[in-house]
Formats: C-alpha cells, sequence, structure tokens
C-alpha cells in the first residue's frame, strides 16, 4: 500500500509539472518563465541597472504577439504585412549586464491597473511604444472583449473586464503651440493643456525628435520665451528650456502618491551608416542584425545628456526609460522601406511593430515590479 501510494504520489507531481509546462508552451514563454521564480525576479529587480546591456539572439524567444492578429499595430510599424522579408529581427531580446529582464506578463500588468488610466502623452515614437502596448495586453486574453476609439488628439484602448484603460494624447512638444499671426510659435515657457494630463494613474511622457527637425520638416514659425520672440535659436536650447517648463509643471501639479510619472527616453535614429562603421550602406536599409556589445560606436545623442540633467532637479523625480543605448544598437530594428509607403520613402526612425518598443514596455513593466 505504502508502494502504491508513492507512486501515486510521484504520478500527480508529475502531472502537475506537465500541466505547467503545458501552460508555458502555449503563452510561448517557456525560456523565461522556467528561468527563475517570481520572487526571485522581484528581489533582482530591486538592484537591476535594466539599460546598460546588449542584444542577445535567441532561437526561443518569441513576441508576445503576432502583428498579423494585432489590429492596432497602423500601416507605418506593420513592417511584415509591408514585406519585409527577414524575422531574426523579432529573435532578439534585450539582456542587461548584471540581471535578468523579467518577461512581461499581460495579466499581471491588468491585475495590477485593474480600474486605473494609463496615458501616453508625446510625440509618434510615444505612439510607437503605445501601439505596442495595447498589442501585448490585448494578446494576454484570451478572445478579449475591448474598445478602441480616436477622437481629436486622444485614442483610447480599454479592456472593460479589468477596468483598465490605455490612452495616448498626441503632443509632440509638451509645451504649447500657438497659431498667431506672425505664425505658428513654440512657447517654450508654457504649458495650458496640462488639464488633459490629470487623473491619470501611470504618465508616460516623451518629447525630443520634433525638437530636431529643420527646414521645410519643422513644424514651428517662431520660438518664443519670457518676453522674447525669435525666429531661430538653438534647438537644444530649446528642448532644455522647454523640458525644464515640463518638469516644474510635474513639480508643481502631481501628487506622486496617486500619479506614477515615467520619460519614455530619448529613441535613437539610424539615418548615417558611418556612425557604425558601415559607410557604404544606406542608413537602416537592409539592416538585419543589431551592433554587437554594449557600446555604441557613434556620437551621442545631445537630447539624452539634456534630458536627464533637467529630470536630476525635479523634486518630483519621473522615472526614465533610459532606451538610447538599447536603440542607439538597434540599427536593425526600422521599418525602413517597409513602412507602406513605396520604396522610396525610407523611415530610419520608428519601429517595426513587433520589435523594439515591446522591450521598452517590458522595461516599463519592470520599473513598476520595482515598486
Amino acid at each position: 500500500m505504502a508502494a502504491l501510494l508513492g507512486f501515486l504520489g510521484s504520478y500527480h507531481f508529475l502531472t502537475a509539472v506537465l500541466l505547467s509546462l503545458a501552460v508555458v508552451l502555449v503563452h510561448g514563454d517557456i525560456h523565461s518563465s522556467f528561468n527563475m521564480g517570481y520572487e526571485v525576479k522581484r528581489n533582482e529587480v530591486k538592484s537591476c541597472d535594466f539599460f546598460q546591456g546588449s542584444w542577445v539572439f535567441d532561437d526561443s524567444f518569441n513576441p508576445l504577439y503576432d502583428s498579423s492578429s494585432c489590429p492596432f499595430i497602423g500601416g507605418g510599424f506593420d513592417c511584415q504585412k509591408n514585406g519585409r522579408p527577414d524575422r531574426n529581427y523579432l529573435k532578439y531580446r534585450w539582456q542587461p549586464n548584471n540581471c535578468a529582464l523579467p518577461r512581461f506578463n499581460g495579466i499581471d500588468f491588468l491585475e495590477k491597473y485593474k480600474n486605473k488610466k494609463i496615458l501616453f502623452v508625446g510625440d509618434s515614437l510615444s505612439n510607437n511604444m503605445w501601439r505596442s502596448l495595447i498589442c501585448m495586453l490585448h494578446s494576454a486574453i484570451p478572445n478579449p472583449n475591448y474598445t478602441f476609439a480616436s477622437r481629436g488628439l486622444l485614442s483610447t484602448f480599454s479592456l472593460p473586464e479589468y477596468g483598465v484603460s490605455v490612452n495616448w494624447l498626441k503632443n509632440g512638444f509638451l509645451v504649447d503651440m500657438a497659431y498667431e499671426k506672425i505664425g505658428k510659435v513654440l512657447k517654450l515657457d508654457s504649458i495650458s493643456t496640462g488639464h488633459l494630463w490629470l487623473g491619470a494613474d501611470v504618465l508616460i511622457f516623451n518629447s525630443y525628435h520634433w525638437w530636431t527637425h529643420s527646414g521645410r520638416f519643422q513644424s514651428w514659425d517662431y520660438f518664443q520665451y519670457g518676453n522674447k520672440t525669435v525666429k531661430e535659436m538653438d534647438h537644444m536650447e530649446a528642448y532644455k528650456i522647454a523640458m525644464t517648463t515640463w518638469a516644474n509643471w510635474v513639480d508643481t501639479n502631481i501628487d506622486p502618491s496617486k500619479t506614477r510619472v515615467f520619460f519614455q527616453g530619448v529613441a535613437a535614429v539610424h539615418f548615417n551608416a558611418k556612425e557604425w562603421g558601415e559607410p557604404s550602406d544606406k542608413g537602416c536599409i537592409k539592416q538585419t542584425e543589431p551592433l554587437k556589445g554594449s557600446t555604441y560606436p557613434g556620437p551621442p545623442v545631445p537630447g539624452e545628456a539634456i534630458l536627464k540633467t533637467v529630470l536630476s532637479k525635479m523634486t518630483k523625480p519621473a522615472y526614465l526609460l533610459d532606451i538610447t543605448l538599447l536603440t542607439q544598437l538597434r540599427k536593425d530594428g526600422h521599418p525602413s522601406i517597409y513602412a507602406g509607403a513605396g520604396p522610396k520613402f525610407i523611415d530610419c526612425s520608428h519601429w517595426c511593430l513587433a520589435g523594439v518598443p515591446d522591450t521598452w514596455n517590458q522595461l516599463l513593466y519592470a520599473a513598476l515590479v520595482q515598486s
């Protein structure tokens, strides 16, 4: 009898293991789910610098969603639909130097933010990250009941079952743009739309790329700060003034006990292949693998240092999702000629979905685990 009971106990144990394995296989996360237990992850996460690391090719690694099954990607980011022939760029995972990055858990995310509002505020790179996150959440639930709507500058994705809404508010400068008789005036020390940011439980801000535009790509005519209105000034100096205005708004208006504030960070572009030692290449065209190692051979992104300086002076600091290095290394992650606008249109600033922005949201999730 004892032998029979022992056999049955071993049988039930084996059955439980096999069932657990089956669940992991269904969710495509066998590699990272068996990496370590949740509590071990949590302890390790608290002392981890997620932003220093390298990209590792892992054939067992799969995105958390398939672009063909997510209805929210948008034409410009859907590289596979637009004819990109390679898929290895989907097999790289970000590996911090001294720890493991927790695998994104959509159900855990939704449980943590049940009946909460998450708001992205920023430019098209903010939109890139927002669409990635809602695809990740959409795929976490079998046959999800959701709503998706866009009205004016605001787009909203919600899951009524959890009471969670994930929103994107288009605002590339964060400070005011006024339409006056002289033209479009970028007011570096004024924020009149901040009331639209209030009431969110999580705020993820982003602003940088629009500040680098010039010539016909520039969307303003004048800068204004204090009593001065000027036709031109150093764009990075203007960026510093504007980000300081934004930081002061956060310090004045946000209660950290009610709202978590993140800044998305500065994503790299890859238009100049000389930066990584391939001068004969045309930017990101035909790039199929990341740069190896943990350093970028090209020049720093000017906005990165400015942003870090501004954030360091806040009395209610925002959490910086410091994505600069990990994006600098991913010259292969852009839509390139597969942005859906024909082969003459080359996009080396946005990112394919699925792809690199999924890691940004994995970093967001890890930061929430830290707290």
